[in-house]
């Protein structure tokens, strides 16, 4: 039985990794400070004996002996990184400080939750991970994008100076139960606001394209990035690779929900990125992975969660 540890394990992804990994037979430690992770996305897991939960920030060293490390630990939404946004930076780098150091005094392999934003108001359509990014690095989305990069970037050190074993995966817009409805991404936004019969409110014209991957599909390449070798350390784009519109997703919501919502718009937020689709190419023949949730199914899943 390996001991693994799950940083940002009370958050919308990472109690989703520490459900998957117990399913496989993993003891599994979850750290979070409760900043955006929510004890009620645990609270199933704190009578599992293969279970336990720390409250704890990053930004601290941590002593624990455990075989390997998921570091997710930092919001990922704009509306909660934004709140603080040094503290964003400070989470996103000594956090990754403070967890590879304990990746190394475990000789235990440590995989970096990236993500697309790395790429910024991306140049190159889809986004491949050899593509350097088009990032505003003193905009407010920067505490973020630049904050993850640097992450990156201490992950590759590490692993060339200290011989560490790394993995590092860029994660595209992920959805799915458990997200916050207060956390202004844009699945949970437009269903709060389809099933309460509000307006639902979209950016610019609606014309900019995400790519939604559901959160199972997105757990399980996780999983087989940390199962590869040694060899293998990333980046690896993980997504979903259909590219919708803004204002499709907004309708197919309505549609789903059976709403009588409106349409409104509003202004782009600074450095809002017009275009987001992975190019997953590497995934399929590095993990032999592909997502396999259509967004109509992962919707109505989500869509159920938020009527509960």
């Amino acid at each position: 039985m390996k001991h693994i540890l799950v940083t940002g394990g009370a958050g919308f992804l990472g109690s989703h990794l520490c459900d998957a990994l117990l399913a496989a037979g993993n003891y599994v430690i979850a750290l979070d400070n409760y900043f955006s992770g929510r004890l009620e996305n645990i609270q199933h897991l704190i009578t599992h004996p293969h279970f336990s939960m720390i409250e704890h920030d990053v930004n601290n060293p941590i002593f624990v002996t455990v075989d390997a490390i998921y570091n997710l630990a930092c919001p990922a939404s704009p509306i909660y990184y934004q709140h603080d946004p040094v503290k964003t930076v400070t989470t996103n780098v000594m956090g990754a400080i403070n967890m590879l150091e304990l990746a190394k005094r475990n000789n235990a392999c440590i995989l970096q939750a990236s993500t697309s934003e790395v790429y910024g108001d991306p140049e190159v359509h889809p986004q491949t991970e050899d593509y350097r990014g088009n990032v505003n690095p003193i905009g407010p989305r920067a505490c973020y994008d630049e904050g993850k990069r640097c992450a990156e970037t201490l992950f590759f050190d590490y692993h060339r100076e200290k011989h560490l074993p790394i993995k590092v995966v860029r994660i595209f817009n992920t959805y799915g139960p458990r997200m916050r409805a207060d956390d202004g991404r844009v699945v949970s936004n437009f269903i709060v606001q389809a099933l309460k019969n509000e307006p639902i409110t979209v950016y610019g014209q609606g014309l900019q394209t995400r790519s939604f991957c559901y959160v199972d599909d997105l757990i399980q390449a996780m999983i087989k990035m940390m199962a590869t070798d040694s060899t293998i350390t990333g980046p690896i784009n993980i997504g979903n690779p259909g590219e919708f519109t803004i204002i499709e997703l907004a309708k197919k919501i309505i549609a789903l929900t059976g709403s009588s919502s409106e349409i409104i718009y509003q202004d782009l937020p600074i450095d809002d990125p017009i275009q987001r689709q992975p190019d997953i190419s590497l995934a399929a023949s590095v993990l032999g992975w592909k997502p396999t949730i259509a967004l109509d199914e992962g919707l109505k899943k989500t869509i159920d969660y938020f009527k509960e």
